[in-house]
């Protein structure tokens, strides 16, 4: 159920944890109900780029900065053409936007799309809590008739869970689309998308690269089939234990030797196909102010992420795979993950976080040029 978001500033709303804890709150957005995991994100701008980010697809995001709609949404910035996050929790909304590209307001935007969210909420707080227990199942409820508290726990309880959960089929595109170079073509590419991003596709087009974007279910012939000097394996939401497919996919490609890059989701695939394991991280890295060391050139980089489970891959050796030698070439300052693989016997990379900086930080968009490096190094 839906309603004006003019009218839900006074309608009462409730965020319950597994744990069963509560917060309340008043109705932001739509009325209703949602479930998902409870993350928090800690950029203090570019929440309509994490809205419609693929990778927060069954996710409840909760924004650390405290006013959140100041600027309101535009039709340029989405990432995709829909929100995808369940949930939306925020403490101190805008009243009014105010930016010149401003079309609408957050609010109206999250009724429109049917995005259950919660507003007035001690943010701080709960993202303290999720810190300390973990990142966990959640529902929001809001509008006149909330259930009591134990039918809501038990609700959130019945939720599925983020661990095991097989998500980049229900997110990629069904149908393979073209995104062409700008300029003068210099590669083509064949791009798998997992949860694919609309920045990213463009950020290679501004480098002459022709991008074929194919659907998560893409076979290693229809790979091939596009003649790639490269190939490209997206973020996405989901557990990447689950991603037997897109690994397998992955192998052959490796096998042929091909210039590969791979981002977030697609890091986590390199580290399956590398024969390393994954886990689940406690709380994840997500907002776009997180600090990585590029252990290649000893840069640090402030970058923008969104992940909840890591490659669980040595950080002080090199590792023999069946593709030759790997070691790990990025790292979280802040924790030690792994955040980039980099093959040493063949042209296959890839990092944890988003280079095409949607919504920033720029540190990171080198990597698209070592991609073009590659190509042209293969071409030679």
């Amino acid at each position: 159920m839906t309603t004006s978001t003019r009218g839900t500033a006074k309608i009462p709303a409730v965020l319950v944890l597994e744990d069963g804890r509560t917060f309340r709150g008043r109705a932001y957005g739509a009325v209703g109900e949602t479930f998902g995991e409870a993350v928090f994100s800690t950029g203090m701008t570019g929440y309509q780029e994490t809205l419609t980010d693929p990778s927060y697809h069954r996710q409840v995001v909760v924004m650390t900065a405290p006013h959140i709609g100041n600027t309101g949404v535009n039709d340029e910035d989405p990432e995709s053409g829909r929100i995808w996050v369940s949930g939306y929790v925020v403490r101190d909304p805008a009243r009014l936007p105010s930016n010149w590209r401003s079309v609408r307001s957050l609010d109206d935007e999250l009724v429109a799309q049917g995005v259950v969210g919660i507003s007035g909420v001690d943010t701080r707080a709960l993202t303290r809590h999720l810190r300390e227990s973990g990142a966990m199942r959640v529902g929001i409820f809001s509008g006149d008739a909330l259930p009591d508290e134990g039918t809501m726990l038990a609700k959130v309880r019945q939720a599925p869970e983020m661990q095991g959960a097989d998500l980049s089929t229900q997110v990629a595109t069904e149908e393979s689309y073209v995104v062409p170079a700008i300029g003068t073509k210099k590669f083509t590419v064949a791009a798998i998308d997992l949860g694919i991003k609309g920045m990213t596709p463009h950020r290679m087009a501004e480098r002459g690269i022709e991008v074929h974007v194919l659907p998560a279910t893409a076979t290693v012939e229809d790979v091939y089939a596009v003649n790639p000097d490269g190939v490209f394996f997206s973020n996405g939401p989901g557990d990447p234990a689950t991603a037997d497919h897109p690994v397998s996919v992955m192998r052959g490609v490796l096998e042929r030797k091909t210039p590969l890059f791979g981002i977030c989701f697609g890091n986590q695939i390199l580290g399956r196909a590398l024969g390393f394991g994954t886990f689940k991280l406690k709380y994840g890295h997500r907002g776009i102010n997180q600090p990585v060391q590029d252990r290649t050139t000893g840069k640090v980089e402030v970058t923008a992420h969104n992940h909840g489970f890591a490659v669980d891959a040595p950080l002080d050796k090199v590792s023999d795979t069946p593709f030759g030698r790997a070691e790990v070439s990025h790292v979280c300052l802040n924790d030690n993950v792994v955040e980039g693989l980099h093959l040493l016997d063949q042209p296959a990379f890839s990092v944890q976080y988003h280079p095409e900086a949607a919504a920033g930080p720029h540190d990171a968009a080198y990597l698209f040029d070592r991609f073009v490096s590659l190509m042209e190094g293969q071409r030679a």
